[in-house]
This record gives C-alpha cells, sequence and structure tokens, in this order.
C-alpha cells in the first residue's frame, strides 16, 4: 500500500521530533554557564581517522557536521526515492499543491532575508538559510497542538517537508560545492556506478552496501562535494524492490535500520553542536542584526506567507485543491509550522558562514533559534484555535 510507509514515518517522525530540541537546549545551557570553556574546546578538539591510505583530521563539530550528517541525508535521499516511486509525491494529484506551496516556501523566505541584507552591514550569501523545515520538529508540534487534525494537513506537511528537503540539496550541491578535486570524484562515481548495479542482484549482502555507502562518503569528503550530496546519492541506488517476493523493500529496510540512530543520536549531536550560543557575550546591535532580524523574520513570515499564499492562489486558480477536509484557519498553522527551520537552516546557515568569523555564526543561530521557536508557537496557537471553531461553542 503505497501510504504505509508515510504513516509509519509520521508516528515515529513525531516521536523523535523533540530530541533536537532538548539537546540543543542543553548546548545552550552549556555555552551559557561555568561549564562554557569545556563546552567549546570539546567541539574544537581534534579528531583524526585514518583507515589504509585514506587519513582526515577535523574538530568534533567537524566530523558530527561532515560525518554524521550524511547519514541523516541518506534518510532525505530514501525517503525522496520512496515517496516518488511508491509514496505521496508518485501521485499527481495529490502532488501538486504541496510542490507549489513547497516553491512559495522557500522562495518567500529568500526574499525577505535579502531585503534585510542587501543594504550596508548584510550578508546577502545566507539567503538559503531560512529556506527549509525542520520536517521532525514540526510534525513534533503538529502532533502536540493538533492530535485530531485531518489525515490530509499531516500528508500535506509531510510532502511539503520533503520538497523542501529536496530543494536543500539541491542548493548544498550548488552554492557549497568547495575545490573540486576530480579523481576522487571519479571514486565516488564509480563505486556509486557499482552500488547501482547491485540492484539486479536482490540477494545482495546488505554489507556491500554499507561498504560502498562509506566509501562514497569518503571520495565525496576529500573531492570538496559536500557530503550530503554523497548520502542522497547512495539513497538513489538502493533498489525500491524487495529481497524477495512479498518482502519488505529494500528502501524502507534500509530506513527502518537507520531511523532511530539518525533520529535518537545524530540530529541530537548535530544540535548540540550547532546551538551552543554565548549569548553574555550578545550586544543589541548582534541580536537586531541584519542576519538575525532576516532569518527571523523569513522563517516566521516568509514561510506562511509563501506556503499559504501560494496554496491559496493554486486553490483559486484550480492548479490544486486544498488538503481535503481542512479549513484555512488549520492550512494556516500547518503553514506557520513549516518556518520551523532548525536543524536544516543550522546546517545551512553553517555552510553559508563557514568562512566568516564566530560572529556570523552566532547571529545566524540566533536568528534560526528564534524564528524557529515563535514559528513553532504560532503555528501551534492558530492549530489549537482552529481545533476550537472545528468543536463548536460548547452548550
Amino acid at each position: 500500500m503505497p501510504g504505509r510507509l508515510t504513516l509509519e514515518f509520521l508516528k515515529t517522525e513525531t516521536s523523535a521530533g523533540l530530541a533536537p530540541v532538548g539537546a540543543a537546549a542543553i548546548a545552550l545551557i552549556l555555552a551559557n554557564s561555568p561549564l562554557a570553556g569545556d563546552y567549546f574546546a570539546l567541539l574544537a578538539k581534534p579528531v583524526a581517522v585514518q583507515f589504509g591510505a585514506f587519513a582526515q583530521t577535523s574538530s568534533v563539530e567537524a566530523w558530527v557536521k561532515d560525518g554524521l550528517m550524511a547519514s541523516f541525508f541518506l534518510i532525505v535521499g530514501l525517503e525522496i526515492k520512496f515517496e516518488v516511486l511508491r509514496g505521496e509525491l508518485s501521485s499527481p494529484r495529490r502532488l501538486a499543491t504541496p510542490i507549489l506551496a513547497a516553491v512559495g516556501g522557500m522562495v518567500v523566505p529568500a526574499l525577505i532575508y535579502l531585503a534585510f541584507n542587501l543594504g550596508p552591514g548584510g550578508a546577502p550569501r545566507g539567503w538559503p538559510t531560512p529556506t527549509p523545515t525542520d520536517i521532525a520538529f514540526a510534525l513534533a508540534a503538529l502532533s502536540i497542538a493538533a492530535p485530531a487534525i485531518p489525515a490530509s494537513l499531516r500528508l500535506f506537511l509531510l510532502t511539503l517537508a520533503i520538497a523542501d528537503d529536496f530543494g536543500a540539496v539541491a542548493l548544498i550541491g550548488v552554492l557549497y560545492t568547495a575545490k573540486i578535486h576530480w579523481a576522487a570524484l571519479a571514486g565516488a562515481a564509480m563505486v556509486l556506478a557499482l552500488l547501482a548495479s547491485l540492484s539486479r542482484v536482490k540477494r545482495a549482502p546488505l554489507l556491500l552496501y554499507a561498504v560502498g555507502f562509506v566509501l562514497v562518503w569518503g571520495c565525496c569528503l576529500k573531492s570538496g562535494v559536500n557530503t550530503s550530496v554523497a548520502g542522497v546519492a547512495c539513497a538513489l541506488t538502493v533498489p525500491v524492490g524487495a529481497r524477495r517476493p512479498g518482502g519488505e523493500s529494500m528502501v524502507t529496510l534500509f530506513m527502518d535500520a537507520l531511523h532511530p540512530w539518525v533520529a535518537y543520536g545524530v540530529l541530537p549531536l548535530f544540535a548540540f553542536t550547532a546551538a551552543g550560543i554565548p549569548l553574555r557575550a550578545l550586544t543589541a546591535h548582534d541580536v537586531l542584526s541584519p542576519v538575525t532580524v532576516g532569518v527571523a523574520v523569513a522563517l516566521l513570515v516568509g514561510k506562511p506567507v509563501g506556503v499559504f499564499g501560494v496554496t491559496a492562489l493554486a486553490t483559486g486558480l484550480r492548479l490544486g485543491r486544498r488538503p481535503t477536509g481542512s479549513t484555512w484557519l488549520e492550512l494556516l498553522g500547518v503553514a506557520a509550522l513549516t518556518g520551523v527551520g532548525f536543524t536544516m537552516s543550522f546546517y545551512l546557515g553553517g555552510l553559508a558562514f563557514r568562512h566568516d568569523g564566530a560572529l556570523a555564526q552566532t547571529e545566524v543561530r540566533l536568528g534560526v533559534i528564534a524564528g524557529s521557536l515563535v514559528s513553532a508557537l504560532a503555528g501551534a496557537a492558530l492549530l489549537w484555535r482552529a481545533g476550537q471553531a472545528r468543536d463548536g461553542p460548547e452548550e
């Protein structure tokens, strides 16, 4: 059944959505406590990894971002592949509205960010930061605020967030690829070709896929291509069919195996390394900088305006249709939740300002935290109000 994976995904993703939030809160506490020195020293601690001819020394923070987060993008790629071939994205009728809404939800925030940052003191290069949606946090907030919301709206948010993820990966590949080392990139391409050929061997050992993933990741790390691209590229080589008749899809097999580790391990670790902001060192100028305000307003205002506005326009022009059984107020609440950028915005913001100093990183992270938290509260309030209106006045 095409929707089965989607429904299971909603269940597990919602339960894991608050784990990165808790990790981010711990990071903020540590970064502003007497243990701040130890916290930042841990993030900066160099760690050397060597396997044969492969050798790489990076900080703990860099290993989490360039190493562990590749597994997150592997799952993103698996989700996209399954949904396009077998799930919600395989139906053109269901696809039109959330895809158009996703485009609006990326373009409008980018324009709002640029409006704040094209003048003196601005940083236009950070425009991709407010474009994605943190699917785990958004779904968790939706589940808490509106447990009885129509299933069509949950699927609308999931589909939109998956499209957002696809757009984010495309931006990473196009905008944040460093100087390319062609030999390493050719090695990644060769391993990907071998992984693709395994799809014809239905009972190929799963260990071969795991080894192949690691090899592609290592080649991408050395090639200058962002390792998130390696995760998505590897996902596309996994066959959607089952290893044996009547068995589980290979895509769902990998997702079931990886999802708990990523949801409860990798994403909280990334939030822990990315959210530690020394608030005591901030001035009013830092808090109100074009980067901070631009990211926060783009998430809080740009995302819902883009998502809700394009959905209303598509519905009016009959290019798409509103999710079945939903009200406009419920749709506005869901649109507000798409402003929860959180881990995805942390990731893109870190890439956009990777060559800047600590202050620029702090400003973008502060904007992400402020915009995401207020978006979650605004979305929850709108959904609660919509639930009250749906229930009607008490007699």
